[in-house]
C-alpha cells in the first residue's frame, strides 16, 4: 500500500478505537502485554536481524537492542496504562450561561497520530499502547534500522487484539523506510491529525521544515546538571554520575556540567576522576583546565552538543545568575537540574530555567513517562504548544464543547 492508502485505512478505523469503552481498551492492552511476553524469543530473533545489519556505533545499537528485560519493561508499561483512567470523555469544565445553556468542555482523541522515529523499537509498543488508551488511531513509520523489530511487534500486538474479536486496523505500520515515505506522511493533511517525530536533531528539523500536518516537536536533550556552591559534594557527584552514565544514549542524560567557582576547586577534581573511571571524556572551559590541566579544551559548539555518548562538557560560573543565563542560552530546553542546599536558589532555578522539566537535587534521568506515572510516553516535548515534557495520555487528546439547550436562539 502507498502511504496515502495506509493513512486512509487508519482514518477509516478511527471510530473502532475512538468509541471503544474503557474495558475494551484495557483488554487490548492486557492482550498486547501478554503477547509480547509470550513472543519474547521471536522478538529478540527479529531484533537480532536488525542488529546484525546495523553499521552504526555501540550507542546506537544500545538504543536498538531488545532483550528479555527490555521486553518485560515494555509489557509492564502497557499494563501500567490499564490502571490509568482513559482521558476520553473527561469533562474538563462545565458551566451554565445566563440564557440557560449548559456548556461542557470534554476531552476527545486527536484522531490519527503519525509517529516518525529512529531505532528504539520500544517506541512501537509504547505508541500503540498510548494510542489505545487515548482513543487514537496510529500510523507508525520507524527507521530501516529497526524494520524487522517494528514489524514483529506490530504483528504480535495486532494478532492479540484480533483474537479478542476487536478490530486492530487502527494500528498501521509504514514498512517502506525510504525517506520519501517519511516526507509523504508529513503531507497527509486531512488523513493525519498530528505528527510526532522522535529521534535526532536532523529528523526533528526535517519534520519542522517539511510537514504540512501539525507536529508536536520532541527535541534533543542537551541536559545540564548545575552544582551550586552550597551543594553536598557527595550528592552532587552521585547525581552527576547517574545523570551522565546510567544510560548515555538517551535524551535525558546529562551532557553538560555547570559548577560554581566557589565549589569548583574541591568538587571538580574529584568528580572528573569519578567520571573518568566510568570512561567519560571531559571537555572543559579555561577555568576548568586550570584546575584539571589534562581536560580536553571545550569549544563553544561543545556547550550546545547532545553527545549521546561518553563525553561531557564542563563550565565554571560565578554564581546562580550566570548559571541560569548560561543554561538558558545553551540548553535544548529538555531537562536541567540544580544540586544545592540553598532553598532560595533552588526556587530561582525552578522559576527561571526555561526547560520542560526542572529538578532540584535529583537526576535528569527521571524525565520519563513511566517514571512520572504515565505508564509510557509518546516522547518528551520541548515546545510550548500543545504539550510540554513527557507526553502521556492527556497530551494525546484535544477537546470539544458540548452545548445543551432547550430552544435558545440568538437575538
Amino acid at each position: 500500500m502507498t502511504v496515502e492508502e495506509i493513512c486512509r485505512k487508519a482514518k477509516e478505523h478511527v471510530p473502532s478505537i475512538a468509541l471503544a469503552p474503557s474495558r475494551s481498551m484495557n483488554a487490548m492492552l492486557q492482550a498486547a502485554a501478554a503477547a509480547l511476553r509470550a513472543n519474547t524469543m521471536y522478538l529478540i530473533d527479529e531484533n537480532g536481524r536488525d542488529i546484525e545489519a546495523c553499521t552504526r556505533g555501540p550507542q546506537f545499537i544500545d538504543r536498538l537492542r531488545l532483550n528479555r528485560e527490555r521486553i518485560e519493561g515494555i509489557a509492564a508499561g502497557l499494563e501500567k496504562l490499564i490502571a490509568l483512567p482513559s482521558p476520553v470523555g473527561e469533562v474538563m469544565e462545565r458551566y451554565t450561561t445566563p440564557n440557560g445553556m449548559e456548556i461542557s468542555r470534554v476531552r476527545v482523541p486527536l484522531g490519527v497520530i503519525g509517529i516518525i522515529y529512529e531505532a528504539r523499537p520500544n517506541v512501537t509498543a509504547d505508541a500503540i499502547g498510548l494510542c489505545i488508551k487515548s482513543g487514537n488511531a496510529v500510523v507508525l513509520r520507524g527507521s530501516k534500522d529497526a524494520i524487522h523489530s517494528n514489524r514483529a511487534i506490530v504483528s504480535v500486538v495486532k494478532e492479540a487484539i484480533a483474537k479478542l474479536k476487536l478490530d486492530p486496523e487502527f494500528i498501521q505500520l509504514i514498512e517502506d523506510t525510504d525517506r520519501a515515505s517519511s516526507l509523504a506522511l508529513m503531507k497527509m493533511n486531512g488523513l493525519v491529525d498530528v505528527i510526532i517525530p522522535r529521534g535526532g536533531a536532523a529528523l526533528i528539523r526535517d519534520a519542522v521544515q517539511n510537514s504540512t500536518v501539525p507536529i508536536i516537536e520532541t527535541g534533543t536533550g542537551n541536559c545540564h546538571v548545575y552544582v551550586e556552591s552550597s551543594a553536598s559534594i557527595l550528592m552532587a557527584t552521585n547525581i552527576l554520575v547517574n545523570a551522565k552514565t546510567q544510560r548515555m544514549s538517551v535524551c535525558n542524560a546529562c551532557e553538560s556540567l555547570v559548577v560554581d567557582e566557589v565549589i569548583a576547586k574541591s568538587f571538580l577534581p574529584f568528580a572528573i576522576g569519578v567520571l573518568r573511571e566510568k570512561g567519560i571524556e571531559v571537555r572543559g572551559d579555561q577555568k576548568t583546565r586550570q584546575l584539571v590541566p589534562d581536560v580536553t579544551p571545550a569549544t563553544e559548539e561543545d556547550f550546545f552538543t547532545e553527545y549521546l555518548g561518553p563525553v561531557i562538557s564542563v563550565k565554571i560560573v560565578r554564581d546562580v545568575s550566570e548559571a541560569i543565563e548560561f543554561i538558558n542560552e545553551h540548553s535544548s530546553h529538555h531537562s536541567e537540574a540544580i544540586v544545592t542546599k540553598n532553598a532560595a536558589f533552588a526556587e530561582r532555578f525552578l522559576n527561571e530555567i526555561d526547560s520542560a522539566v526542572v529538578y532540584v537535587n535529583a537526576s535528569t534521568r527521571f524525565t520519563d513517562g513511566f517514571e512520572f506515572g504515565f505508564g509510557a510516553e509518546m516522547g518528551i516535548s520541548t515546545q510550548k504548544l500543545h504539550a510540554r515534557g513527557p507526553m502521556g495520555l492527556r497530551e494525546l487528546t484535544s477537546y470539544k464543547y458540548q452545548v445543551r439547550g432547550n430552544g435558545q436562539v440568538r437575538g
